[in-house]
């Protein structure tokens, strides 16, 4: 048995105490423990100790240390069970400590997997020109199940996905201004499908979209094409071969074969 001498507050630490014991050898340091774990098996002076309670003592303070690492990463903002097992891991806290710390933190509501895929579709919805494809696998990736991932994401309503698609395309419709109005809408219908926006929006916005072609810029634009097509390939090839291959070349930028053969009417 071991008899507690002193009890002094950590310089550092004030939440912490050392332990200080004298097990007929003199008074020496024996173990430290946390506010909380000194106040649950009040711990005083001259109070008998075993090797089996100092080892309980120790474990727990153990446990109470690692629980306080989860709490200071949820301080930040949510996580989700899979976030804090991973940084507990990093933390190199002992694996079989941290199944309890998160039934701990499950129990005082303070991790909700349900509550952090909810939360976080909002936030998307709300900063990112994001769809709910792509939202959905960003919460699988953090650790949410499928299930709940899916119900989640029903919170993304079609008209909400079609507001922010149309805005994002309506930004992006002028860029490569000189491309065929067909490549630019293929280039848009591919990054919103990466972006994981529905198939039925993507098609919608784009649809809305092509009523607006403009006929004479497309012009325009078959004409700046062709003519880099000419003076890249006039002097090694003349006449039908030379015309095949502005042709294909126009038609794989995504021109028309009626705006195509007017121009090869017009430069050829």
């Amino acid at each position: 048995m071991a008899q507690i001498t002193r009890i002094t507050t950590q310089k550092k630490y004030k939440n912490r105490y050392n332990i200080f014991l004298d097990s007929g050898q003199g008074e020496k340091y024996g173990f430290s423990v946390d506010e909380a774990i000194l106040v649950e098996f009040r711990l005083r002076k001259n109070l008998e100790l075993d090797d089996q309670m100092i080892s309980t003592l120790t474990q727990k303070d153990t446990l109470h240390k690692s629980y306080t690492l989860a709490i200071t990463f949820l301080s930040y903002r949510m996580r989700t069970k899979k976030e804090i097992y991973d940084y507990l891991l990093k933390k190199e806290v002992d694996e079989e400590q941290i199944p309890p710390i998160i039934e701990k933190l499950t129990n005082e509501k303070l991790i909700d997997d349900k509550q952090f895929a909810d939360m976080f579709v909002l936030s998307r919805i709300n900063t990112a020109t994001k769809g709910p494809q792509l939202i959905k696998k960003e919460l699988i990736d953090k650790g949410i199940s499928e299930s709940v991932a899916s119900k989640a994401v029903q919170g993304f309503s079609y008209e909400a996905q079609y507001e922010k698609a149309a805005k994002w395309v309506e930004k992006k419709l002028n860029q490569n201004k000189k491309d065929s109005f067909r490549q630019r809408l293929n280039k848009l219908r591919a990054n919103l499908m990466q972006k994981g926006f529905t198939q039925d929006v993507v098609k919608d916005v784009l649809m809305n979209i092509e009523e607006e072609k403009d006929d004479e810029t497309e012009w325009e634009n078959t004409v700046y094409q062709g003519e880099k097509l000419l003076r890249k390939h006039r002097g090694k090839l003349e006449g039908f071969q030379l015309r095949q291959k502005i042709k294909e070349g126009l038609y794989r930028k995504g021109f028309s074969m009626e705006v195509i053969e007017k121009f090869l009417d017009e430069h050829l």
